[in-house]
């Protein structure tokens, strides 16, 4: 058999060398200069339910175990991680080999997004999807990332040209995904009442549970509305909320 076949491999039950190729090339190779233990996507099937957030609380929670955390913010047209985390002002400097130096927050965690690029962070970044995809892999492979333990992506929400680019383009260990109660971290899916305690499900029931039963998937986490998360978000101290929504979340992170 020809190594260069051009056939169907799946239906001779062949092992061509061609094609075996063909399925590994997609992943982009780091610089030389970084080095990324642990790739953690975190997706969502709609926008809205908090993706941006649950990012950011995990890159907090992991960096507080002691781990060298960063975050990717493939959110090109959508970037909210600087924001949460006090960086509006911040712009990406360069080393003498052209890559970019990701911006560090008050507490350590190393951040790259399209936001630290632009002249005026408010800007609307109005690029097509190729463009998107291509802007992440430089993320990626284009950015001085230095012995970084843990990082998490901030992917759009959906199945576009993104997700699909950061699942075959980096080595992703595990992803997270992020829901709301109305149809794995479950966000606003109570509002405790600040008198008695009480968990009041404003958006109805939620059926987490059964639908992580049901495909096998653990749900990590179940976060309230809290006004504290938006005014902490808003001032760019998300690092200084302290909860302990995510301790199990961490766990299974560490388990990677």
């Amino acid at each position: 058999m020809s190594e260069n076949c051009t056939h169907n491999c799946s239906t001779c039950g062949e092992s061509c060398k061609s094609r075996t190729a063909e399925q590994t090339s997609f992943l982009e190779p780091l610089n030389p200069a970084s080095s990324v233990k642990k790739v953690i996507g975190v997706v969502s099937g709609k926008g809205g339910v908090g993706k941006s957030l649950v990012t950011a609380m995990m890159a907090v929670k992991m960096n507080s175990k002691g781990k060298h955390t960063a975050i990717l913010d493939a959110d090109i047209t959508g970037p909210s991680i600087p924001k949460a985390f006090g960086l509006n002002n911040n712009m990406v400097m360069m080393t003498k080999d052209n890559l970019m130096i990701p911006a560090t927050s008050a507490l350590g965690i190393d951040i790259m997004s399209a936001n630290l690029l632009l002249d005026n962070d408010t800007d609307p970044v109005i690029w097509r999807g190729p463009v998107i995809a291509g802007a992440v892999k430089q993320f990626w492979n284009e950015t001085l990332w230095e012995d970084v333990d843990y990082m998490f992506v901030d992917m759009p929400p959906g199945t576009g040209d993104v997700p699909l680019t950061v699942f075959q383009s980096l080595p992703v260990n595990g992803i997270i995904i992020v829901t709301s109660p109305q149809e794995l971290v479950s966000n606003m899916s109570y509002l405790e009442c600040p008198d008695c305690g009480k968990k009041i499900s404003v958006f109805g029931e939620s059926h987490i549970d059964e639908i992580a039963k049901e495909y096998n998937i653990p749900v990590l986490a179940k976060l309230p509305i809290d006004p504290k998360v938006a005014e902490h978000v808003d001032n760019g101290t998300i690092e200084y909320l302290e909860r302990d929504w995510f301790d199990l979340a961490a766990e299974k992170a560490m388990e990677l």
